[in-house]
């Protein structure tokens, strides 16, 4: 995380008016999520004249059948994928699996993820919370690998490994950083080339994409792709960005048959209903609020079980997976604000948790209070607002008051705080008589 802070801290000083940058790039996602559903007629039109095939998903499910044709039209049983977030939303490893192909992750942080059998950590780093000494373990552990070997070592072995899995797989799978409507693009930035080495030597190219992630123009990419970078990795640019406009041309040697587009929906028209929590689409999945945030460096990814974690994760997780069941997530935020500061969009990341807080108190099926509840959040309000009420109360009865009211909803693995022993009103009072 040090390192982090230190490399966006020096990339964002390359530009020369940074908030600038920002409002433009916030215009650019803002005219594409306004207009989307003109932007992805653009994008199909364009990708189908190029040869590319398109299907349109309504969600997991639906993603995961298209797939499944692609590669049992091919009648192979490995299949190559680099590095995507959406694939994970999809859980598409497993649905595969349970179907009979296996799936080799290609970028190296995935690759250590799959190794462990755990989701990814973080959406830009997914072994962030790993240590050399972890992975070194990990690959003894399964790969039979030097137990005290070094990252250039561990990075060699794994490399040599992949080499293989490119030459035999017979199907490649990518996601998508940016959709271009103009042209049909699809634009892929990273900095290992697993993406491109996945999708040189095999017979078909899937693209899975959630619908959002369409822009305007390729002109767009001046500013988008170097943004990302920065706020993502602190790099002016990422060491590969890809344009995938067809499949193998007559004159090409390498290269897939055939490149199949898959639109993915799969809640996302929820949120692009609302008219404020359509903002979140405008998401470019960098990073940086997850980075920025006190309550993901202190619980980590894992902890959110969801595809998607931090701020972004805590707006649209509850969108994008049973309202009730993750509404929770707005709740493991302290407001204060960081996310929105460092968002390369503008997204008012914490204005849209507090209106996934207000959704859930609204709720009856989430929320239903009794009437000795609301006597006594009623009697706490009154007690809160006017301090010579709160004062009569010495701090014995309210830690008493605590103990018997709230121990239970604070919960078994946290200690209660203990009231201060004089106000603040009192001990301003010996300070400022």
């Amino acid at each position: 995380m040090g390192r982090y802070h230190q490399a966006v801290t020096r990339g964002v000083e390359d530009y020369r008016d940074l908030e600038l940058a920002r409002d433009r790039a916030a215009e650019i996602r803002w005219k594409a999520i306004e207009h989307l559903e003109t932007n992805l007629l653009r994008f199909e039109s364009a990708a189908r004249d190029n040869g590319v095939k398109v299907v349109w998903a309504t969600d997991s499910s639906e993603a995961l059948e298209a797939v499944l044709e692609v590669v049992r039209r091919h009648r192979t049983k490995l299949v190559v994928k680099s590095k995507s977030m959406v694939t994970e939303e999809i859980h598409l490893n497993q649905g595969l699996e349970t179907n009979g192909i296996r799936v080799v992750e290609t970028d190296l942080g995935e690759y250590i993820q799959q190794l462990d059998e755990e989701p990814p950590y973080h959406i830009v780093t997914p072994a962030m919370h790993k240590s050399k000494e972890d992975v070194a373990a990990l690959f003894h552990r399964k790969l039979g690998t030097d137990l005290h070997a070094s990252p250039e070592a561990l990075t060699l072995h794994a490399r040599n490994l992949l080499r293989d899995q490119y030459l035999q797989a017979g199907v490649g799978i990518t996601g998508a950083n940016f959709l271009l409507a103009d042209t049909g693009g699809i634009c892929v930035t990273e900095n290992e080339g697993n993406a491109r080495m996945s999708t040189s030597f095999v017979k078909s190219h899937i693209v899975i994409a959630g619908i959002e992630k369409v822009i305007g123009s390729a002109e767009d990419l001046d500013l988008m792709w170097p943004l990302l970078a920065s706020r993502g990795t602190g790099q002016q640019m990422t060491a590969y960005n890809t344009i995938f406009h067809t499949s193998r041309l007559r004159s090409e040697a390498d290269g897939p048959s055939e490149m199949v587009v898959i639109l993915l929906d799969n809640g996302r028209t929820r949120l692009l209903a609302d008219p404020v929590m359509r903002q979140s689409l405008y998401c470019i999945r960098c990073g940086a609020c997850l980075n920025a945030c006190p309550v993901y460096k202190n619980i980590g990814g894992h902890s959110y079980n969801a595809t998607y974690s931090g701020p972004i994760g805590k707006v649209i997780s509850p969108h994008l997976l049973p309202f009730s069941d993750f509404q929770h997530l707005s709740q493991a935020s302290s407001l204060c604000g960081n996310c929105t500061e460092v968002c390369p969009v503008r997204i008012p990341l914490h204005q849209l948790i507090l209106a996934n807080r207000h959704e859930a108190a609204n709720d009856p099926q989430i929320h239903s209070s009794t009437s000795s509840q609301h006597l006594m959040w009623k009697t706490w309000a009154r007690a809160m607002q006017h301090r010579p009420l709160l004062d009569l109360v010495g701090s014995r009865t309210k830690a008493w008051f605590l103990r018997t009211f709230f121990a239970s909803a604070w919960g078994q693995r946290r200690h209660l705080p203990s009231p201060a022993v004089k106000s603040f009103q009192q001990q301003w009072a010996n300070r400022k008589p």
